[in-house]
């Protein structure tokens, strides 16, 4: 049997799910994440709700899954000793204390890295074609947080799978509401990018034992060669996720793509022009009829939308990232710089009150 790797994970919520499934497939992981939930995992497992096609929801535990997964905090792990650093967090998290030193510990030990967040690192962006990241810094909470890494070094995966903490549970569990797949970009050494083909292969190979016997789970990685495929995410993002902020309260994504077809429609194309116009082919994208019919089931609003409601004075913006993008290729539209300038002000209006 071929060795297993060892991956580090920044971040528990989100990173759980790749996570469960990456010790489900016979490799060890650890989890950086917040004491709380470090214990709870280290005591309980990570705890995965999946729902799997034509039968009941199953859980996973990683107590029962053949690789190892503990959970730590960011100064009791040592990057050199992984194979792979798995960026989970958002992007805002990545400047706090303890977790900058820790990304900083990784980028000098040159550990192939790649990134689940909705807005990718800058080192990502500085391998795609003609673009110029010192125009994009402004959308970043701390650019300087990324300034170590090599690009060669850094890919992106799309994170499409929607999850969420129930607020009820305990830090542990998390609920997978959309069961799609991470997409992931190849590495620029195709040594890198045939780790992540094993990964693929070994996360596919999985069966889940049921009292009706072996079932197939969903939410697999997928590796694609086109630096572009993540980028699928922004037209989703700027078209649902962003569109959740309103001025009077959030919505839901399924509100916000479907209250208006047609003016989704025109945002979800603009964004995939911009992709196109970088170097994305069209078979890299998503159609908008495959990403409208999968809002009408998400019901809940965005977490960046719950996340400036509850009062956050940062979050992740791609919504910014795209304006700036399109702006390099003498391209703007007038809800996306609506968005921005709704998002703009809450986050204003959030750092005024918490000042």
């Amino acid at each position: 049997m071929s060795k297993s790797y060892n991956i580090l994970i920044l971040g528990a919520s989100y990173g759980s799910l790749l996570g469960t499934k990456l010790s489900l497939a016979g490799h060890d992981v650890t989890l950086v994440c917040l004491p709380a939930e470090a214990e709870a995992i280290n005591r309980d497992g990570a705890r995965v709700r999946l729902p799997v096609r034509g039968r009941d929801p199953v859980e996973l535990d990683s107590r029962q899954a053949p690789g190892r997964l503990v959970a730590a905090g960011p100064s009791a792990v040592d990057p050199k000793s992984f194979d792979l650093v798995a960026l989970a967090m958002q992007e805002p998290q990545y400047g706090s204390a303890g977790v900058r030193e820790l990304l900083e510990a990784v980028a000098r030990a040159q550990v192939p890295c790649m990134s689940l967040m909705n807005m990718p690192p800058l080192p990502y962006l500085a391998r795609l074609p003609g673009l110029d990241t010192r125009a994009l810094t402004g959308a970043f909470t701390d650019p300087s947080v990324w300034q170590h890494f090599d690009p060669e070094l850094m890919t992106l995966c799309s994170p499409d799978p929607q999850a969420f903490r129930p607020p009820e549970e305990a830090a542990n569990v998390l609920q997978v509401t959309l069961p799609t797949n991470f997409k992931v970009a190849r590495f620029a050494d195709e040594a890198h990018t045939a780790m992540l083909r094993r990964l693929q292969a070994d996360i596919e190979a999985v069966r889940f034992e049921t009292s009706s016997g072996p079932v197939e789970l969903p939410v697999k990685l997928k590796v694609h060669d086109s630096l572009f495929v993540p980028l699928a995410k922004w037209a989703m993002l700027l078209t649902g996720n962003y569109r959740c902020v309103t001025a009077s309260g959030p919505r839901s994504i399924q509100e916000a793509v479907h209250s208006d077809p047609e003016a989704s429609r025109a945002v979800y194309d603009f964004v995939r022009e911009v992709c196109l116009k970088l170097g994305a082919a069209p078979e890299d994208l998503v159609p908008f009829e495959k990403y409208a019919a999968a809002a009408q089931g998400l019901v809940r609003p965005s977490s960046a939308a719950r996340a400036l409601f509850a009062g956050a004075q940062a979050i992740e913006r791609v919504d910014r990232l795209v304006q700036a993008v399109a702006a390099q290729q003498n391209m703007r539209h007038p809800v996306i710089d609506e968005t921005v300038a709704l998002v703009d002000a809450r986050l204003a209006a959030n750092r005024k009150k918490a000042a």
